[in-house]
């Protein structure tokens, strides 16, 4: 109980410096024309920020919705092929749908081509150990016995991952954004680990262009944060750029 009320009386001291300074900034010179001066500098850098922050996410969304829904319908002969290899090597199901977490913990169905055997979820807490990512919330195995022959390939070319264009069609990802994670490893979490949640996720982002599966769990936070600090579409243009030669080198990807 006294740690909870140390908390909350820190949160409160922390709260009244704030109004206290932003009542010294903006509020002690709102009278007579130097106040009107301040106020309108005050509502207008305040406007400028919400258009300039919501023009910026209109545009990203026309953008994920043209790419996404050009991309579904160019791409559908690859989708036919892969669907028929898949379906030929096992007779299994074509997609494997999970549950991912989104923007600040929301849940959505996430497709991708299956790429393993038909048991492999149940098969992935015999080989936990084996993770090559040690002492990570994250899974990643180089040679994971449970992926089939067809699977090494569509995974090493990130083919398996483009039925989530239909995720981004949908809006529950973006062309460029963290990666969304499994809630289990969303419920390892630290709460500086939860900041990746705080936008929408994305089919690329700037650890899977530098580096993919090879780029421990910290390291990608880190990238994840850096990306939601200094996003633009500029530097989504420069990952999806980036995107092509990291797929097509294929390094990280198993």
């Amino acid at each position: 109980m006294k740690s909870i009320e140390t908390s909350s009386k820190k949160v409160g001291s922390q709260r009244d410096e704030l109004m206290e300074e932003l009542y010294h900034r903006y509020g002690s010179k709102t009278s007579g024309m130097g106040g009107l001066g301040h106020r309108f500098h005050y509502w207008r850098k305040k406007y400028a920020w919400i258009i300039i922050v919501g023009g910026t996410k209109a545009l990203k969304r026309l953008i994920d919705i043209l790419a996404s829904g050009t991309l579904l319908l160019c791409l559908w002969p690859i989708f036919l092929g892969v669907a028929l290899c898949i379906k030929l090597t096992d007779g299994g199901p074509v997609l494997f749908w999970q549950t991912r977490i989104g923007l600040w913990g929301k849940e959505f169905p996430f497709p991708k081509f299956r790429s393993m055997l038909v048991n492999a979820e149940a098969l992935k807490d015999s080989i936990l150990e084996q993770s090559d990512h040690e002492d990570s919330i994250t899974f990643k195995m180089k040679k994971d016995p449970r992926v089939t022959w067809i699977g090494r390939i569509i995974r090493k070319l990130s083919i398996d991952e483009l039925p989530q264009l239909w995720c981004v069609l949908k809006g529950d990802m973006s062309l460029v954004g963290p990666r969304p994670p499994v809630p289990r490893e969303v419920a390892e979490y630290t709460l500086s680990d939860r900041r990746r949640l705080d936008v929408i996720p994305g089919l690329t982002c700037i650890w899977q262009v530098s580096g993919r599966g090879d780029i421990p769990f910290d390291e990608q936070v880190e990238l994840d944060v850096q990306y939601i600090q200094s996003q633009s579409i500029w530097v989504d243009i420069k990952l999806l750029l980036g995107t092509i030669p990291a797929v097509l080198l294929g390094k990280g990807a198993y």
